[in-house]
């Protein structure tokens, strides 16, 4: 997760990995449904009706033509919201959270139709969510999407197996 302004040297480091792992991926992007059953899976979640945070997750889509472009034409975001329970493999991220975020609550948006996903509180979520996800064909024409995600798969030791298959 980029949290700090992007620095021309970061932007040149992107670059070069572009350059190097892009002709080695493939499309392998989960739906949404997927990601959030993933995330259910491996942690406590507990639902967050708010409409504040579903208006997020669909404006962060609406207003980034990038994001915006991966909605199927007239389908509008279905966005889940929930926050991350400080119990069992949750309490691990609030333990390891950024300076940044200590004390906030960790919340998750995902939206069920492009697989677009927002997390605020955790940026080791944010890293595990991304990596898990994959990349569609679009993402892999960005070079920014491309070396984030062989950082975050690089961070989870999942770089070398995401390869070979």
């Amino acid at each position: 997760m980029q949290t700090t302004l992007a620095t021309e040297e970061d932007v040149a480091r992107w670059k070069r990995i572009y350059s190097e792992y892009r002709p080695l991926l493939k499309p392998n992007r989960i739906s949404g449904a997927m990601l959030y059953d993933y995330l259910d899976s491996r942690y406590p979640l507990r639902p967050l009706d708010d409409e504040r945070a579903h208006q997020m997750v669909i404006d962060n889509i609406q207003y980034n033509e990038f994001f915006a472009c991966q909605l199927p034409a007239g389908t509008p975001p279905d966005p889940v919201c929930c926050v991350i329970e400080p119990v069992g493999n949750g309490e691990s991220l609030y333990r390891t959270q950024d300076a940044v975020f200590l004390g906030c609550e960790i919340i998750v948006g995902i939206d069920l139709v492009s697989g677009y996903f927002l997390v605020e509180g955790s940026s080791a979520l944010w890293d595990e969510l991304y990596a898990h996800r994959g990349l569609n064909a679009a993402d892999l024409e960005n070079f920014y999407c491309v070396a984030e995600y062989i950082s975050c798969l690089s961070k989870f030791g999942l770089l070398e197996e995401t390869l070979s298959t």
